[in-house]
């Protein structure tokens, strides 16, 4: 197995966490870097444009580090600009061993998953800035996989990625 950085992005509730948590099943070693958690340390509270992208340059670089060290990594950040995932594709400067999963949901779907309320909070105004409500999510032109969680089941997806990370000899 080689380390490489899968990079999870998608809607928030599309599954990109849950995907991850089962892929941690199979593959050793496997470091999840949850956006939400890194969020807490890295970047509180600041969801303007400037500071998603400079959350998103962090977790890139943090990437970037545990690929050095040898340890798988899976992102699961919402990342919602192209330019995000562009720029953690140059900083981390992997080749084949960085990969971008668009995690598909439909924000109806994402909307019926969210047990914590954010997008409610959203539509009431309760939360400004939220991604899929007040600030756009812009979907990958050319993901390198894309998992379909809203018509696909858990073990589909968490399968498509293994799958796709075994065609890249990366597992």
């Amino acid at each position: 197995m080689k380390p490489f950085v899968l990079w999870m992005t998608g809607l928030p509730c599309s599954g990109k966490t849950t995907i991850v948590k089962d892929l941690q099943k199979d593959i050793p070693n496997l470091a999840m870097l949850d956006g939400d958690e890194l969020r807490e340390w890295f970047s509180p509270k600041d969801f303007s444009k400037a500071g998603r992208d400079e959350h998103n340059k962090k977790v890139a670089h943090l990437a970037k580090l545990l690929l050095k060290h040898g340890v798988p990594s899976a992102v699961s950040l919402v990342s919602p600009y192209l330019e995000n995932r562009e720029n953690a594709r140059k900083i981390i400067d992997a080749g084949d061993q960085f990969a971008e999963c668009y995690v598909k949901c439909s924000l109806e779907e994402c909307e019926k998953r969210d047990v914590k309320g954010m997008y409610a909070k959203a539509r009431k105004g309760e939360i400004k800035g939220f991604t899929g409500i007040d600030d756009p999510y812009e979907a990958p032109e050319k993901a390198d996989l894309i998992v379909d969680t809203e018509n696909e089941s858990l073990d589909d997806s968490a399968n498509k990625v293994k799958d796709f990370l075994k065609s890249r000899n990366l597992l």
